[in-house]
């Protein structure tokens, strides 16, 4: 299999740590990829120009972080990251929509930050910043996370903020959620695919 990467995607580290935990990283063949200059193999595989993509063996490409792991946990016996159905499963998919969205709003915000900072923009940092406070409030009320899709999320999540907006610091008023961070960061899967670039 092939992940069409970048090393600074929280959706690319999601998709690592999940390959990781299912002892499935030493099938995987790292390709990086800059999806901002819609490189051919990339476009190939994801007409959206977007990371991360995973080419199969069997020469399927998947798109969406969330779709890489749904397939990833059909794949060896180790035990799965997202129940299969029923109230379990929407518990999970739902708390992994919370994280997800941390990073959608983060990826957005640093991506506007690159640009002229005009009214709009900074109306938009402002709205994204709300948003991502509001999910880590949130998740700080929720119980810890267990190292399925869930917490791979979270702990990808909470890793973009550090790498991205250190000098916005959310553990002081997120205390439950700093301490399960650290514990979950202190993991193989967290530790070997810390975000670089």
């Amino acid at each position: 299999m092939k992940l069409f990467h970048s090393p600074a995607s929280p959706f690319v580290r999601k998709v690592r740590v999940a390959a990781k935990l299912r002892g499935l990283d030493g099938r995987i063949e790292l390709m990086p990829s800059n999806p901002h200059l819609s490189p051919p193999e990339l476009l190939a595989a994801n007409p959206l120009s977007k990371i991360p993509a995973l080419l199969c063996d069997d020469g399927t490409a998947l798109i969406d972080s969330l779709v890489i792991c749904e397939y990833l946990d059909t794949l060896g016996d180790a035990p799965r990251l997202i129940p299969t159905a029923g109230p379990a499963r929407v518990a999970a998919l739902n708390i992994h929509a919370i994280a997800n969205g941390i990073m959608d709003a983060a990826v957005a915000r640093r991506g506007s930050a690159q640009l002229p900072q005009d009214e709009g923009r900074q109306k938009f940092d402002a709205r994204t910043k709300a948003a991502v406070d509001r999910a880590l409030t949130m998740l700080e009320a929720m119980p810890p996370a267990p190292m399925d899709i869930t917490g791979a999320t979270i702990g990808c999540a909470l890793g973009y903020l550090d790498f991205r907006f250190a000098h916005e610091p959310w553990r002081a008023a997120h205390p439950k959620l700093a301490a399960w961070f650290e514990t979950a960061n202190a993991l193989p899967a967290f530790a070997e695919t810390m975000p670089v670039g």
